[in-house]
This record gives C-alpha cells, structure tokens and sequence, in this order.
C-alpha cells in the first residue's frame, strides 16, 4: 500500500509525529484538527467560532488534494462540554457541510484547553 502525505502552511502544523493528511487506497484522511488559527496560533472563545476554524483547517488540507469537505463521508467530533455545547457546534458546523451529509460520530472528551477537535475521511475522485 501506499501512502502519501498531504501537508500545507494553510493549517496548523503537527505538534507531534504525525501528517496533517495521509491519501492511501482511494481515501483522504485527515489529523485530528484543534481550533488554532494556523497564522496567529490563536483559538477563539466560544465553541461556534471553535468549529468554524478547526473546519477551515480541515478545508485547507482537503484543499492540497483538490478536495472540499463535501467529499467526506466520515466525520468525527470531539467536544470537551458534549451536553452544554453540542448545539452551538451544530449550528456552526451545518454551515460547512451540504446534503448528502457525510456519518458523524460526535463524543464528549477531555480536550487540551480546546472545545473542539475534529477529524475527516474523504473520499478521492473515482478517476484516482
């Protein structure tokens, strides 16, 4: 199997051993991203603001391979307040996606002084 990895200065860089985005056998998948501007390395307040930027993160990275977030079929969310702030999330990350709406696990962990951290599997054009 192959493996390529996907990168850009457009989204945060790792803080750790791992890529940004990894392409292997017709899929895209993506880190888990934090909600840190990737050029001010600031986060913003509240959760809303939160998605909305770790989502522009993840569209960064789909970006270098030619991708959006509409070629995901799988998502996955982490909140650390699941219950006080799953539909101010919702709310913000609706505003990212169209139908048809890729599966979505969201769970309530213990984050790194973030609310939100997100993670994709897309899926390459069938000419790949």
């Amino acid at each position: 199997m192959t493996k390529i990895t996907i990168r850009t200065a457009n989204a945060p860089q790792p803080a750790g051993p791992y890529s940004q985005g990894i392409v292997a056998n017709g899929f895209f998948y993506s880190a888990g991203f934090g909600p840190q501007n990737p050029e001010t390395g600031e986060k913003a307040a509240t959760v809303g603001e939160q998605t909305r930027q770790v989502l522009r993160n993840i569209s960064a990275v789909l970006a270098e391979r030619g991708l959006t977030l509409d070629d995901s079929v799988k998502v996955t969310v982490h909140l650390q307040h699941l219950n006080e702030d799953f539909a101010e999330f919702n709310e913000a990350y609706k505003e990212f996606f169209t139908a048809p709406f890729p599966v979505r696990t969201t769970v309530g962990s213990q984050l790194a002084n973030i609310l939100v951290e997100i993670d994709v599997v897309a899926v390459l054009p069938a000419s790949e």
